[in-house]
């Protein structure tokens, strides 16, 4: 063999698991519980870098091994200060945990409007910037400039890939006189999280949404916004409840009516609210003076009712000082 084509030991990678090829360690390593992957990180450079590497997560998603990370953006009440927390599940344990993403920078106090999970990514929009946090490895990635400046923003994503964002923007009208002048308008636009591509801003003068925000869920690839201090251009059955930090399983609005400690379902095909049967111990639990995390399962019965079944539930922070501001759930 010629000594051009003889390879220095130093440069030959060496493999994850002695006298098994990479794309077999990939294999096992993608059926492992993900709850691992901070200790398999510890064990050399080689499985750091697999943990954090993009092969990985797309083999955990060809053999259907994915799992649900819970993430939490909490806010300090001293220092005003946001910042981003994992919740860690414990193998055979029920010791779950709030942990603080110490690799990510503090986030914009500025009118955080959405955090925005898509695929592995979350998708931040504030005051100041737009980036995504590539929750395989805990980076942030900036991504391009929202064409036009828009204040009070509400984003949420539509058809699994493009996030659609509304908010007030100034736009220019031609006065009966021929003179400009500026108004405020509804603004809308998109983004499409394959293309890493911005549409076109489209001007709504005639959408009738008040200027604050507060929520807004997808149900059936519809968005729906709730409003501070009244409701428009909604079902009066949907409005009638206070559904702060709703979330949606597959199509149903679910929230935590704090007054009376129940889980309210709404089903937008039936347009009305019901109640989750089989939770009311639960819920029972005060949860005042500390954050917690409720694991529950649910299950449509035979006669349309939604019943609950708790997996979990534990004090994941017991620090008053922090505010929990938003939850979002990333498949990995």
């Amino acid at each position: 063999m010629s000594e051009n084509m003889e390879q220095s030991p130093e440069l030959s990678p060496s493999p994850l698991i002695p006298l098994l090829p990479d794309d077999v360690t990939v294999d096992i390593v993608a059926r492992v519980p993900i709850s691992h992957y901070p200790t398999l990180s510890l064990v050399s450079k080689s499985f750091r870098k697999l943990v954090a590497s993009s092969k990985l997560y797309k083999r955990r998603s060809q053999l259907g091994t994915t799992q649900h990370r819970l993430y939490a953006v909490l806010r300090n009440r001293n220092t005003c200060v946001l910042s981003v927390y994992i919740l860690h599940r414990k193998v055979n344990s029920s010791d779950n945990r709030l942990v603080i993403v110490r690799s990510l920078p503090p986030m914009s106090s500025r009118g955080s409007y959405g955090y925005i999970p898509v695929g592995t990514k979350v998708y931040v929009f504030n005051y100041l910037d737009a980036f995504s946090i590539d929750c395989t490895c805990h980076t942030v990635q900036p991504i391009s400039d929202i064409p036009e400046y828009m204040s009070y923003k509400v984003a949420n994503v539509v058809d699994g890939k493009k996030i659609c964002l509304i908010g007030d923007s100034f736009c220019h009208v031609v006065e009966e006189n021929g003179a400009w002048s500026k108004c405020l308008s509804k603004a809308v636009t998109v983004y499409d999280t394959e293309t890493q591509t911005w549409e076109p801003v489209m001007i709504k003068q005639d959408m009738v949404v008040a200027s604050l925000w507060s929520d807004s869920v997808v149900m059936e690839d519809k968005i729906y916004m709730k409003e501070e201090r009244k409701w428009e251009l909604m079902d009066e059955v949907l409005n009638s409840k206070e559904w702060e930090g709703a979330c949606v399983v597959d199509d149903i609005l679910y929230y935590h009516d704090c007054s009376d400690k129940t889980l309210k379902a709404f089903d937008p095909k039936q347009s009305r609210w019901s109640v989750v049967d089989g939770l009311e111990e639960l819920l029972a639990v005060e949860t005042a003076q500390s954050k917690w995390s409720k694991a529950i399962a649910l299950e449509r019965r035979q006669g349309g009712e939604i019943w609950g079944k708790k997996e979990s539930c534990d004090v994941v922070v017991e620090d008053e000082l922090f505010d929990m501001l938003k939850c979002v759930s990333v498949t990995v």
